[in-house]
């Protein structure tokens, strides 16, 4: 093999890993997990609302379960349950919120 083509088939491989590593850090970032998203679907009693990672070991998730959401904390090797039976907030509906007018700018 000449070290031409050796050096590009290595630099190949280094592009390679490197554009799987990127993939992976995104999918970190972003929460991309699979399995971590509930479904809207009709008919669904279980969902998970939100996930936030508090840090590399733990992340914090709120599911919902028959309009009941349940606080849980995973971690590397527990789960607890922080705070249950709470609802979530009102669904809020943007078009019937007032807008100020100019007489109420004064």
């Amino acid at each position: 093999m000449e070290p031409v083509s050796f050096i590009r088939m290595l630099m190949a491989l280094l592009f390679v890993l490197a554009l799987m590593g990127g993939a992976i850090w995104v999918a970190r970032h972003f929460g991309l997990v699979a399995g971590a998203k509930g479904g809207r679907g009709s008919g669904r009693r279980l969902g998970i609302v939100e996930v936030l990672g508090l840090d590399a070991r733990r992340k914090l998730l709120i599911v919902r379960r028959d309009d009941v959401e349940h606080m849980i904390l995973l971690g590397a090797s527990s789960e607890t349950i922080i705070e249950t039976g709470f609802h979530g907030p009102p669904p809020t509906d943007t078009a019937s919120i007032d807008k100020p007018t100019t007489a109420d700018r004064k």
